[in-house]
This record gives structure tokens, sequence and C-alpha cells, in this order.
């Protein structure tokens, strides 16, 4: 019997979130041992995929595939590509480390007991959904892992972050702008899903991806250009881009640290890579068609996420922001048509989601200590914590893609990538670079130099244990995927390649 590689890869923290729920109360410190242990045993069982990869082979491998609704041809199918692979294991990394990193996010205040663990499965569900959406090749198995996420995340803003007059209020009103916003996109997906069945008779990517490509499957211009539509809204709110950007900075400083970066750095993800399997592989036409059209509104993104930064008074909110700056290049990338632009993203979306991580946690951890997110609140933290300061200059440099960081090789080749068909996009979006120099910059001098604020209580100390051991990792591998970017191309060329695209163009050698 051959071995389920994908579906042991999701079902682990699926099954360990279902066990650390049902644990009792008095337990809750079983419930986060069990669940980093877990999360642990999921980030070996994807290096041991990364390992099996054959990245000379086919470009779908360790593939699954058994009927599950004959009545509609719906089927269990799953399959493993090289972007798939670079983003399972941003997830498998990540995930271990933010249980580590919100260790206490559940104690304290009116969230005790019970809660704690399911804060713990919480987390591991989103993650089980994630892994899923990254290996499953049926359309509608797709759809409903798409949608399912979204309920575990919705409690996770909704029933934990900040404490405090008026709080609860607020992270509900963001829950349900966050759940309204990506199931309205969801609705609308549903409906091109449901219209892509009426016109190929099934849910298989691989299948209706090749009808296309022979011309054995008769679909109109017009129809084509609808159902791409339904696809690319939806994961426009999810990933997100302007204008269906606006959910996103509430939803960020409403719940914990550690599961804002598991929504903007793992969840938010599944948008971005969903428009490249499913929009390219599926609507190669329609991709081409409104390439323009989502070019200019992802470098809209790009330029208006990188000037609200610079506005914000909330150090939280204004890396929120540089969110949808970052997401923005990624959907460049991918709507470029290029192989190096898409190569690119891919690579931003790793690289994102390991800045992001260690931007969002380093300036939790000192938000935690004062009590308080606004930057004017902040000053001469580099006297009082220097390690914690260097930490977060590290990753405000890496944000703003400075050479010798990994985001600054995925930004040269989104924007290398983009030069080649859009110059004028790729020349706009360049100014994000300025942009971001100042917002970043201008924050560490306001939080980190000049003279620290009164501090009585010696509340803003140092990064403890715990603490080290989540950022370190992160700081290692923003400088690794600097230096050594074939650790994740190596992954990626294959399934970005001009011949397992039909709209992608060479963009010139790597």
């Amino acid at each position: 019997m051959t071995m389920p590689w994908l579906t042991v890869l999701w079902l682990l923290p699926a099954v360990a979130s279902a066990v650390v729920m049902f644990l009792p109360a008095e337990r809750a410190h079983n419930a986060k041992v069990i669940g980093i242990g877990a999360s642990l045993l999921v980030l070996a069982w994807s290096v041991v995929l990364a390992v099996r990869f054959d990245t000379g082979g086919g470009r779908f491998q360790m593939t699954e595939d058994l009927s599950w609704i004959p009545q509609f041809g719906a089927r269990y199918s799953l399959g493993l590509d090289g972007v798939g692979l670079a983003l399972i294991l941003l997830t498998t990394v990540l995930t271990p480390l933010l249980l580590l990193a919100g260790w206490r996010d559940a104690d304290g205040g009116d969230r005790r007991g019970k809660s704690v663990h399911i804060y713990v499965a919480l987390l591991l569900a989103v993650e089980a959904m994630v892994l899923m959406s990254f290996v499953a090749t049926d359309v509608l198995l797709f759809y409903i892992f798409f949608e399912a996420m979204l309920i575990p995340m919705y409690f996770l803003i909704g029933g934990f972050g900040p404490e405090g007059p008026g709080a609860a209020p607020e992270r509900s009103r963001a829950a349900v702008r966050f759940l309204l916003y990506n199931l309205f996109g969801g609705l609308i997906m549903l409906a091109a899903v449901i219209g892509l069945y009426a016109v190929a008779g099934q849910f298989s990517l691989e299948s209706i991806s090749r009808s296309m490509a022979d011309g054995t499957l008769d679909m109109s211009p017009t129809t084509q250009n609808l159902l791409f539509g339904g696809f690319v809204f939806a994961f426009a709110v999810k990933a997100p881009v302007w204008p269906l950007h606006t959910w996103l900075p509430d939803a960020a400083v409403s719940t914990t640290p550690a599961a804002a970066v598991m929504m903007m750095a793992v969840m938010d993800k599944v948008g971005t890579f969903a428009m490249l399997r499913f929009c390219l592989g599926l609507f190669p036409d329609a991709s081409e068609t409104f390439a323009p059209v989502l070019c200019t509104f992802a470098v809209i993104s790009i330029v208006y996420g990188a000037v609200m930064a610079i506005g914000q008074r909330d150090v939280m909110r204004l890396i929120a922001y540089t969110s949808i700056s970052h997401f923005g290049f990624i959907v460049l990338g991918v709507f470029a048509l290029t192989d190096q632009g898409q190569t690119g993203s891919t690579l931003y979306m790793v690289n994102h989601g390991v800045s992001t991580a260690a931007l969002f946690l380093v300036a939790g951890f000192l938000v935690s200590r004062r009590g308080s997110s606004l930057i004017s609140d902040f000053g001469g933290v580099q006297r009082l914590a220097p390690v914690l300061a260097g930490t977060f200059l590290i990753a405000g440099l890496a944000t703003l893609s400075l050479p010798g960081l990994g985001p600054f090789i995925s930004e040269f080749l989104v924007l290398i990538g983009t030069f080649v068909r859009y110059p004028a996009a790729a020349v706009v979006a360049s100014i994000a670079l300025v942009l971001s120099a100042v917002y970043i910059l201008w924050t560490y001098q306001r939080m980190m130099g000049g003279p620290p604020p009164d501090d009585p209580d010696g509340r803003v100390t140092d990064l403890g244990v715990r603490e080290k051991l989540v950022l370190a990792p992160l700081i290692v591998a923003l400088f690794v995927l600097g230096f050594f970017p074939r650790i994740i191309l190596d992954f990626v060329d294959p399934a970005t390649a001009p011949d397992t695209s039909t709209t992608a163009v060479q963009g010139g050698d790597r």
C-alpha cells in the first residue's frame, strides 16, 4: 500500500487539534506541550516531503486520488508541486514558533482554564486547513477548506487579543468584518465553482487545465472571463488586494500577535497561492486578458499600503499595512505572467512570511512589556533592551528589502519579471522601496532611539530565553534566504517554468 504522504501532512495537526480541544480544563499546560509537539512532528514530516520531492520529476508528486462524491465526480485528489512545498515548509516552520511565542497569550484576564487549549486547538486547526489547501488538486475540495479555515480564525480574532475597556467589542467587530468579507468572496467563488462544473463536468484541476490547453474543452471567452472573475475576487479578498483589504488592519491588531502572524503570514498566502494554481491553471486566456487590470490593483496596493504605514501611530497597525504593500508585490509577480515574476512571487510569499513573523512578534513582545502599542509611548528601547531593539531593526530592514536579507531577492525578481511586460508598473512599484525605508527607519528612530520614557516598574526588559528561541530561527532564516535563495528556488523553478503554465512567457534567464 502506498504511503498517503499528503493526507498524513494535514491530518496530523487536525487530529492534534481535536485531542487538545477535549483535554480537561485543569490540564491547560499539557495542551501547549501537545500543540508544540504535534507541530514539530508536522514540521519533521514536511522536511521528509521536501527530501522526497524530485525537482526534476513531474509537476505534481506524491499524488493521492480517491472517489469522494461520485454523483458529480468530486474526488479526494491531492498533489504536491514546488510552489505548494515552499509554502508548506513556511507553514510548518512558523506554527511551532507561533505556539511558543503565544505561550502566555491565553493566560490571565478573563481567559483562563479551557480557553488555553481552545486557543492552541484553533491554531492547529488553521494549520491543518492551510496545509490541505496547498495540496488539494480538486477544485471543490480546495474550496471547502478555503472557506473552512475562516471559522477557527474568526474565533481567534474575536475571542483572544488585547484586554482592557472596549477591547472585547473591538475584537468582535473586527472578527465579524473579517468573516463577512471573506464569506462574501467565498460566495462569489462558489458560484464560479458551480459554473466551472456546469461547463467542464468535473472538478479536477489537472484534467481541466489539460483540456483547456489542448482545446478539447470548449469554453467561450465570456464564460472563462466570468468564471475567472469569481475565483480571483475571492482570492483577492483573502490576499488581500486593494480595495478589498480593509478588513486586515483591524483583524491584525484585534487578536494576539501569534494569531495575527498565522493570519497574515500563513492563511492569507492561500489567496496568492490559489491565483497561481487555479486562476492561471484553469483560465489561461482570461488571466492574460485581465493581467493589466490586476497588475494595476497590485501597484495601487503596493503604494497605498506603504503610504498608510507611514501615517500610523500604532506600531501593530503599521506592520499590518506593510503587509498590504507586500501582498501587492506578490500579486504583481503572479500576473506579470513571466517565469521570473512568478518565481519571485512565490519566493516573496516565503520571505514575507518570515520577515512579517519576526517583525510582528518582536513588536508584540515590546507592546506586552510597555502595555501600549502607540509609537509615541516608546523611546530609548535600544538602551534598555539592546537585543530586542537589534532584532526589531533586522526584521525591519528585511521588510524594506535590504540586500543580504531574504525579501531583497524576491522583490528584485518580481520587479525584473514585471518590467519585461509592464515597465510602467515596475517603475511605479519601485516607489515603495523609498516609502518602506521611511516607515521602517522613522519608526525605529522614534521607538528605539532617544531618551527612554518614564518606566518606574522596569517593564521594558530585554528578550527572555523563550522569546529568543522564537526569534532566532526567523532572523537566521532571513539571512540564509538572502544569501542562498536556491534553497527555495530549486523547488519553485520547475513549477513556474514556461512549459508548466500556458500563460507564462519567458522573462529572461534566471
